[in-house]
């Protein structure tokens, strides 16, 4: 459904040209100071006006409509909600009957026996990481002192070389095209101790919502894949310390699906947007054969650029949620 959580509770609800969209929180801490600036710094990560973003501009501001007095939290649950002020629904008009190749617009359509909102994606948009986001600067206040994150783009289209990154996504752009990349995030400073075994370890809980993020197609942790060549010798982790520190960290934090104290490191892949202005030659269910589509509205040609906050976002959910449970 739309839910995640036990003891720290997202409920996310809304769509792309909705009026509106919003996240209510349950299990927050009552006591925390919390302002509507607060979240500035992390929306502004997530909006558009980079090389490669979309030009559809929201002003995102964030109204704390319930679980707040007096600037902090109550310990009820607590609502933030974002107006959708810039749509344009006309560019979507066609797309009931010709969908989008890789896109949720068919299935969404088969699922919903057509009552869905096609609307820019409707409930499926990117758009609703917004309200990611903005969780996530509540998760983070959740945390212990001292943990801290650390997240960028280490791939985009296949390029690892960071000063070729804009000139790969204007490339793409100018043929009318998108590109895929990795996002890595490293969050430092976690208690040893973190997660349960087998069904809500570190990796399955964070895997479960890092894959909600639409375009997510890969999450990784620590060594990823490549420990599939190596042997034991080579990927174990030495330990050298009391306290739990080891020589390497192809472990990526977490063993035993618990976190050991040593940095948590996950690698995110991102598809390329599936909205491409390049005309594609596609099945068009009105008229029954293969029609070529071009699909306007405003969109990215690299959705990782802005999902680098989404996934530090989603990381603090499922450290919050982690934390009240250790």
């Amino acid at each position: 459904m739309n839910q995640f959580g036990n003891s720290f509770r997202l409920s996310i609800w809304g769509e792309s040209h909705g009026e509106s969209i919003g996240v209510t929180i349950d299990g927050v801490k009552p006591g925390i100071a919390l302002s509507e600036e607060e979240f500035r710094q992390d929306l502004n990560r997530r909006r558009s006006g980079a090389t490669g973003t979309t030009p559809r501009t929201e002003s995102d501001q964030p109204r704390l409509i319930s679980g707040l007095y007096n600037g902090h939290t109550t310990g009820a649950p607590l609502t933030i909600l974002f107006t959708n002020d810039n749509t344009r629904s006309k560019d979507y008009s066609n797309l009931t009957h010709h969908f989008r190749p890789s896109h949720a617009d068919r299935v969404a359509q088969v699922k919903y026996s057509g009552w869905n909102d096609p609307r820019g994606g409707g409930h499926f948009s990117a758009r609703l990481t917004v309200a990611l986001v903005a969780a996530g600067v509540v998760a983070k206040k959740m945390l212990p002192e001292g943990v801290s994150f650390h997240t960028q783009l280490l791939t985009v289209g296949g390029e690892t070389d960071p000063a070729r990154f804009e000139e790969v996504i204007r490339a793409a752009q100018a043929e009318g095209d998108s590109v895929g990349a990795v996002v890595g995030c490293r969050v430092a400073g976690i208690p040893t101790g973190w997660g349960e075994p087998l069904f809500d370890s570190v990796e399955s809980m964070a895997a479960h919502l890092l894959f909600a993020i639409p375009a997510v197609k890969g999450v990784e942790f620590g060594a990823g894949f490549s420990v599939a060549t190596r042997r034991g010798s080579e990927n174990n982790d030495l330990i050298i310390d009391a306290e739990g520190h080891t020589a390497t960290n192809h472990a990526g934090g977490i063993d035993g699906g618990i976190t050991n104290g040593n940095p948590l490191t996950v690698q995110v892949a991102f598809k390329p947007t599936p909205s491409i202005s390049r005309r594609q030659e596609t099945f068009d269910q009105a008229t029954g054969r293969i029609e070529p589509l071009e699909i306007h509205g405003r969109h990215d040609a690299c959705v990782a650029i802005r999902g680098q906050v989404v996934v530090e976002a989603v990381m603090a959910i499922v450290l919050a949620e982690l934390s009240l449970r250790a």
